[in-house]
């Protein structure tokens, strides 16, 4: 997908990358929605070419990173550090200043494609290592729970819990906000 204001840029970026073998699924301006268009595309990857990016560009950035991830390389005549870090932190996977030039696209794409992909394994393993130790701690306190109420030691508390997980085809923190939640209401 194209983002770009000015045809003529527009068309010089659909040529290069035509050339290079790739499929346009659609272009549009700066000034239209840009989620509402990925969401309908679904395209690989979003180039966009501004001079330099403004507010709402960013913010629509942020709305696909959110709703929609996919790379998104923007090509900027203009750039200084905080803008570089406000368009990474909306979801830019690459940011090339000065323009673009047709023997490198391919190679700008690539690299983008590959940042994305790391960013998305290490976000999901960021929510696998909150939801662990999210987990953890509630099976100790369910543990605490059952060894206080029932006066079972850590152990058979621990085993109390995974049968009750078990028999409810659960996972065991579920199962432990399960019992927290009901030792909550009683």
């Amino acid at each position: 997908m194209l983002v770009d204001d000015h045809p003529e840029r527009l068309a010089l970026l659909d040529a290069a990358l035509t050339a290079a073998g790739h499929r346009i699924a659609a272009s549009l301006g700066t000034h239209e929605p840009l989620l509402a268009a990925v969401q309908r595309h679904r395209p690989d990857i979003v180039l966009i070419d501004v001079d330099a990016p403004n507010r709402d560009t960013l913010e629509s950035l942020g709305q696909v990173k959110r709703d929609q991830p996919c790379p998104v390389v923007m090509f900027a005549a203009y750039s200084d550090a905080d803008t570089i870090r406000q368009a990474i932190h909306a979801g830019v996977s690459a940011y090339v200043v000065d323009g673009l030039s047709a023997n490198r696209i391919q190679s700008v794409i690539d690299v983008a494609i590959a940042r994305f992909g790391e960013f998305r394994a290490l976000q999901q393993e960021l929510d696998d290592t909150r939801l662990k130790l999210a987990d953890r701690r509630d099976v100790d306190k369910a543990k605490g729970l059952l060894m206080q109420r029932r006066g079972l030691d850590e152990a058979a508390a621990y085993a109390m819990l995974r049968r009750m997980a078990m028999s409810r085809n659960l996972r065991l923190g579920d199962a432990a906000r399960a019992l927290i939640s009901a030792a909550e209401l009683l």
